[in-house]
This record gives C-alpha cells, structure tokens and sequence, in this order.
C-alpha cells in the first residue's frame, strides 16, 4: 500500500491539471478570439443563449467594456432582427454563420432606435461589441469568429 506521501505526490499534479483544464475551458466560453486579416482579437463575452438573455440583451447598460461584448446563440440558422430599443450605447452587430464567418457587419447601431436591424444574410449567432470597434480593428464580412458554440451550428 503506497504511503499517504506518495499519494500526494501523485495526486495534486493531477488535481491541478484538471482544475487548469475547467479554467481554460471556463475562458474559452466566456471569451471570442476574432481572427481579421490584421491579426486576431479577443474579447470578454456574456453569452446570450435563452430566449430571456436574448430579448434583455445589452439593454439598459450604460458602459460596456472596450474589448466585451455579447454573443447571441440560436438553436438554428435563420433570419436575424435586433433594434436598439432600451440600449444606451452605440453598438456594430456581426452577424454570423454557424462556423462563425462573419456574414455582415452592421455598424454603429443607434442608441434607442426601433429601425430594425436585419440584413439580408441568414445567421445562428450575433455578437455585439461596442459602435466603431469594428472599423477600429478592421473586422468585416468573411473574417471568422472563434468560440466552441459556433462550430457545431449550421
């Protein structure tokens, strides 16, 4: 029978690499890397994925980070509207395919505003960051988005 020493000797590395994988795979769910031609972008995300987080969205906020933003999930693929009702803050809406490419950009979506925002393009997911940081970063259609929901979404 191995001595209590040894057991911890053992044990604790291996504590620890199961603790580190649920902490990169927490990261992972919380955050989108943006891959442009200019490079890649990370950015601190709140997942909207029920029908209650979609509808409440990022209304009523009255900042949102410089790098955060929110990622809408659909069950499936289909025509996508958003209006700006209750939002305090410009936004641009990427608006996406399941794989995550990038299929329009709608920028600086006006604070308040009940124009719909529908483009013509079909999409699973939305992510909204804030007004300008798109043409900040040069993010544009066909750039990809990375994030475990949006790969397995069609």
């Amino acid at each position: 029978m191995p001595s209590a020493h040894i057991l911890r000797r053992l044990l604790l590395p291996l504590a620890a690499l199961l603790f580190w994988g649920q902490a990169t795979l927490a990261a992972s769910i919380n955050e989108v890397t943006i891959v442009t031609a200019q490079g890649r972008h990370v950015f601190k995300i709140e997942l909207a994925a029920t029908p209650d987080t979609r509808r409440q969205g990022l209304m009523h906020r009255r900042e949102l980070g410089r790098d955060a933003g929110m990622l809408f999930i659909f069950e499936r693929r289909g025509p996508r509207s958003f209006w700006m009702k209750n939002t305090l803050i410009p936004l641009d809406m990427l608006f996406l395919e399941g794989d995550g490419r990038i299929v329009h950009v709608h920028h600086n979506a006006q604070p308040h505003s009940l124009t719909p925002i529908a483009p013509r393009a079909e999409a699973v997911a939305v992510l909204e960051i804030n007004g300008g940081r798109s043409r900040q970063l040069g993010i544009q259609a066909g750039d990809h988005v990375l994030h475990p929901s949006l790969n397995r979404r069609r």
